[in-house]
């Protein structure tokens, strides 16, 4: 006779007609439940790296957060800077006096685009002679527009070893690119065009936000 507790598919005699060991059953769904298990277990540490590529590092979330920057204690003639914080690019904020607010009004046949006509460096506020909000203060990113080396201020007019008639502004040591003290790129040297201006705004007379304008806040 047939075990009553055998599954339909297995014989309970083997085909000699000797007694087939018994089956444990129940062993046998433990251990179908535990390799699904396990199947299913694999299958979610897999798809954790797919999972995690959708959600930004904190790292990353850092990397283009706005910053404020307290300028209460910037003078006419210096430079904040630079600051290192947004999407990991230096970022200089300069002073400028009224001499030199107004000599950035003049024009100058030395500079390449001296009207600020490249619309992907600069936002609309900043299409003026100065390229910024208040005319005495400037807020650029500084990074050369050549190969991406970053300029030294010098604020000074006075003759440099780079320019004799040097009018104050940034200098690129890399390859000697210029710019004038509102970011914009002086003819015939590597970099191409002016200096980027980055969203900003003012979140009080003496704070600027980087990052938060009326178009990206």
């Amino acid at each position: 006779m047939a075990a009553e507790n055998a599954p339909a598919d297995v014989p309970a005699n083997g085909s000699d007609g000797a007694e087939a060991p018994e089956v444990n059953v129940g062993r046998r769904y433990l251990l179908i439940g535990a390799t699904a298990a396990l199947s299913g277990v694999g299958g979610m540490f897999a798809a954790v790296p797919f999972v995690k590529s959708w959600v930004p590092s904190a790292k990353a979330r850092a990397a283009g957060a706005p910053i404020r920057v307290d300028i209460s204690r910037l003078s006419p003639g210096e430079m904040l800077g630079p600051i290192p914080a947004w999407r990991g690019q230096p970022v200089f904020i300069v002073a400028r006096d009224s001499t030199a607010v107004e000599r950035l009004k003049q024009d100058n046949p030395d500079l390449a685009d001296p009207a600020s006509e490249n619309p992907e460096r600069q936002p609309d506020y900043a299409r003026n002679p100065w390229r910024s909000r208040e005319a005495e203060v400037g807020v650029y990113l500084g990074i050369c527009t050549h190969l991406g080396c970053s300029p030294k201020y010098h604020g000074e007019v006075k003759p440099e070893g780079f320019d004799p008639d040097w009018q104050g502004g940034f200098f690129c040591p890399c390859h000697g690119s210029r710019f004038d003290l509102a970011g914009r790129v002086v003819k015939g040297v590597p970099a191409p065009d002016n200096l980027d201006v980055p969203p900003y705004s003012y979140e009080s007379d003496t704070v600027i936000v980087i990052g938060i304008d009326e178009e990206n806040a």
